[in-house]
């Protein structure tokens, strides 16, 4: 099997193959991990699964967006379950499993939400490291059992917000809800009247009604409850004609 791992900067070395079925490449942040797997996808090889610090970079998960990886830099800000979600996108068939100084619960409910395989302690013992990684080529989920009560409590609560948005986005008008996908594409709203053939005052009407409705009292908010609720941007044909502008929370 192959296997990449994403470190953060901070480590002192690339460490061996742990067994003789497994070939490892090094990566000291998100983006240099991202190119290493479209590198050997593109000389057809592949790597089998992705090993990420849940720290890489130094930032907490929850206090950047979860954005591409390509969109990182050199010094891997992007954090560890952010790459998660840009390898997912880019690399389906990679396995990942998220190693963790420290047993968290909300953290680990996020990594897999993202699309990790498994949750594993960094100073685990290697056999263990062998076996969770054997098992989600398997399609396991490996997960501390101390873990394991706790997660689900996270996934569960997740689902149930994810439902309740869902009932607020069902109240929506069509065309409310035509106008939502826009907002989730990111057209303000004179981009959003040239696109559905509107007038701009109509368009900030739905736009009210849409947030009224959310019970929201921003454009990002509005935004972010669509895309719990599994809305998704509207299909634009052709390149935006108008920019997102946000004044006191209100998209102009």
């Amino acid at each position: 099997m192959s296997l990449t791992l994403a470190y953060s900067p901070s480590a002192a070395r690339a460490p061996r193959a742990p067994a003789r079925d497994v070939e490892v490449s090094a990566a000291g942040s998100g983006p240099a991990a991202l190119r290493c797997l479209e590198r050997a996808a593109s000389e057809g090889r592949r790597f089998d699964v992705l090993l990420v610090d849940a720290d890489l970079g130094g930032h907490v998960p929850g206090t950047r967006p979860a954005v591409p990886v390509r969109d990182g830099n050199e010094d891997g800000l992007v954090d560890g379950i952010s790459l998660v979600t840009g390898v997912r996108s880019g690399h389906p068939g990679v396995r990942i499993v998220v190693l963790a100084e420290k047993d968290d619960p909300r953290r680990a409910a996020r990594a897999l939400g993202a699309g990790a395989s498994g949750w594993v302690a960094k100073d685990c013992s290697l056999s263990r490291l062998l076996s969770v990684i054997r098992g989600v080529l398997r399609d396991e989920t490996h997960l501390p059992p101390a873990l394991l009560t706790g997660v689900l409590r996270e996934l569960t609560a997740a689902r149930k917000h994810r439902t309740e948005s869902e009932l607020l986005v069902e109240s929506l008008t069509p065309r409310e809800r035509e106008v939502l996908r826009c907002m989730v594409a990111g057209l303000g709203r004179k981009a959003v009247a040239e696109r559905l053939y509107l007038s701009p005052h109509t368009v900030r009407t739905h736009m009210q009604n849409v947030l009224g409705k959310l019970g929201v009292h921003s454009t990002l908010a509005a935004v972010a409850l669509a895309r719990r609720a599994g809305v998704g941007p509207a299909d634009l044909d052709g390149p935006s004609t108008g920019d997102v502008v946000e004044r006191g929370g209100q998209l102009a």
